[in-house]
């Protein structure tokens, strides 16, 4: 039986996807080991990758009924909320250890360059 280009298209959609899984562990062992509060981490972006995956798990489930999908970009999301949970408790854990619990110096080495003029 040959290979329909939908299938083709729904086998790199979901190889892709299921990989894109593993792609999010750099990043959360990145923070995990971050020791400056993890300042180059973008909530906005992570909440936004969160929020379009959580919207794909809802498509998934209600229009096209395929919970195969909705399981891997459920999954995503969670990778997402990884991220953004451990970025900010280590955003407040740097803070309380900084003597300022909240706040975090987005260039925390800005004292070492040289002043411009």
């Amino acid at each position: 039986m040959p290979v329909t280009p939908a299938d083709a298209a729904l086998l790199v959609f979901t190889v892709c996807n299921t990989a894109r899984i593993l792609a999010y562990l750099p990043q959360i062992v990145k923070i995990s080991r971050d020791t400056q509060g993890a300042a180059a981490i973008s909530y906005t972006t992570w909440v936004l990758f969160g929020v379009s995956h959580l919207s794909t798990v809802a498509y998934a489930v209600l229009v096209v009924d395929d919970w195969r999908m909705a399981a891997v970009f459920a999954a995503n999301t969670l990778c997402c909320v990884a991220i953004v949970s451990l970025t900010a408790w280590k955003r407040l854990d740097y803070g309380r250890r900084r003597g300022h619990a909240g706040r975090v110096n987005a260039y925390p080495n800005a004292e070492a360059l040289p002043e411009r003029r």
